[in-house]
């Protein structure tokens, strides 16, 4: 018979068994047990305010930095025409009907305003050869832009938008800045020139050099048909800069903490392509005088000297009889060059100029560059162990024609044997030899080998160069050659004088081994 009161009392007691297991279960997958409150989080200082505040202040000073200077820096997109494809390719391939339809070559590069009327400075190589520049703002605006004027021997560049109110920055000077000084360098480091999310880049660093030649911008001149007769002209005396440079940042400022221009970021020294700890800038005291030749005249016009150089080292030195490893050598006098015409002579050891201690080959161009034509200056040199002065008034750099050396040498026609000496055959040039080192004529005194490690080899000689003079005497013959030899000792320093046939010259110092 059925007992209600029996049936609740089952139910009940089944409801309790399945509430127990579902605790059960619920405590294995920690569903039950303790409920916890949100713990209070500090936000006080772990670590007082006078310790660290001299770091809080150069963090300030970074922040203040890059609030003032970024609304100066600009993005630059360069559009170029994709180039024609070879007749090879074109009978590898159908033609293409629509040749219109090739897309253009986007590269992106940044620069920094210079005035509230829309000039801008950036590197030559952000522009060069470019049929369309765009430039963007950091508030998003856009103006198409066109060249001022460029120059390739520096990376300089100056470039304008139509536009007014503009903030722009201020120059400081780079013969003032010291290593191991902070600064900080801003731009676009993306890889394409489109919209990039890391435009407008702030990285910081240090000075870590003064005066560094990367015969960068020499090379890229001598693959240029148009520029390589004057490559010799290139400017190279970089800042060197632990800051993060990477593609795209050419043309950016490099800013003191003071906010003033001092370089603008041009080059990286990487075996990737990308940042590995080497960033380079142009000197902005240089590339003030470029910008304003480049604003006044379209060009540069380049104060001119007319020599050709060589930095000094030990051996130099001491067989110039210098009191320190200090100076540029003339290796070469241009003909009808100002240097010529006012008493400066081969062999000489530049050391000062204006006063200005010289002690490289960039920082002399420098100097130079940093004249315009028809300035006076004051040379200071070695002539011979011994210091004078010669007062020099400066000519234009000669940039789109090929500069014209010295004539020198003597016609010769016999051979020689590896000097031991030296580590060098020396033959006398014929049809033959004449045609293999691209000489148009046949006359010199040829230096067709060089020993392998041996002492003219590890001083940079190598075949091709004629001799013009030995120990600063005229080398005629190879009579000559060994006359000279002969009278020189172990342990001594020779000289020599040579040209190749591009009319490069150079004095190399070598010391016979002992």
């Amino acid at each position: 018979m059925y007992d209600p009161f029996r049936a609740k009392i089952k139910v009940a007691l089944y409801t309790a068994a399945a509430a127990l297991m579902g605790l059960g279960i619920a405590s294995t997958l920690g569903w039950g047990g303790v409920s916890y409150s949100m713990p209070v989080i500090g936000s006080e200082p772990q670590i007082p305010i006078e310790a660290v505040q001299p770091a809080l202040d150069l963090s300030d000073a970074f922040v203040s930095v890059a609030e003032v200077v970024t609304p100066a820096v600009v993005r630059i997109a360069a559009r170029r025409q994709a180039p024609s494809p070879s007749p090879r390719a074109l009978r590898l391939r159908a033609p293409n009907p629509n040749p219109q339809d090739q897309p253009d070559r986007v590269s992106g590069g940044s620069g920094f305003i210079i005035s509230d009327d829309g000039y801008i400075l950036t590197n030559n190589h952000v522009v060069e050869d470019a049929d369309q520049l765009t430039v963007f703002l950091q508030d998003r605006r856009s103006f198409e832009a066109e060249v001022v004027g460029r120059d390739p021997f520096t990376d300089v560049a100056v470039i304008k938008i139509e536009a007014e109110n503009l903030t722009k920055l201020n120059f400081g000077s780079s013969a003032e800045l010291r290593v191991g000084e902070w600064i900080v360098a801003i731009g676009n480091p993306g890889f394409s020139g489109g919209s990039d999310p890391l435009d407008y880049t702030v990285t910081v660093g240090i000075v870590s050099a003064l005066g560094r030649p990367l015969d960068l911008l020499r090379r890229g001149l001598q693959e240029n048909e148009e520029t390589s007769v004057n490559a010799g002209f290139a400017i190279e005396d970089f800042i060197q800069t632990d800051a993060v440079i990477n593609p795209g940042n050419s043309g950016g400022p490099m800013v003191n903490l003071r906010g003033q221009v001092v370089g603008i970021n041009s080059a990286i020294a990487s075996q990737t392509g990308y940042y590995q700890g080497y960033g380079f800038a142009i000197p902005i005291d240089l590339a003030f005088r470029v910008t304003e030749d480049l604003i006044e005249y379209g060009r540069v016009r380049r104060a001119w000297l007319g020599v050709g150089m060589r930095a000094i080292d030990q051996i130099s030195a001491e067989s110039y009889g210098l009191p320190t490893v200090s100076g540029v050598e003339l290796t070469a006098i241009t003909e009808g060059g100002p240097s010529e015409a006012q008493g400066l002579r081969l062999y000489d050891v530049i050391v000062e100029i204006d006063g200005q201690p010289i002690g490289r080959v960039g920082q002399m161009q420098q100097a130079i560059a940093m004249k315009r034509p028809q300035d006076r200056i004051s040379v200071g040199v070695y002539r011979d162990g011994a210091p004078l002065t010669v007062n020099i008034r400066l000519g234009e750099a000669p940039l789109q024609a090929r500069p014209v050396a010295m004539a020198a040498a003597a016609p010769v026609r016999e051979e020689e044997r590896m000097d031991e000496k030296l580590g060098l055959r020396i033959e006398e040039m014929d049809r033959a030899s004449a045609q293999e080192f691209g000489y148009d004529e046949v006359d010199g005194v040829l230096i067709t080998d060089v020993e392998v490690n041996g002492p003219a080899a590890r001083r940079g000689v190598v075949p091709g160069f004629k001799i013009i003079e030995l120990d600063r005497e005229r080398v005629e013959d190879r009579r000559d050659v060994e006359r000279i030899m002969e009278g020189v000792s172990p342990g001594e320093i020779v000289t020599l004088h040579l040209v190749n046939s591009n009319d490069n010259r150079l004095i190399i110092h070598v010391r016979v081994p002992r």
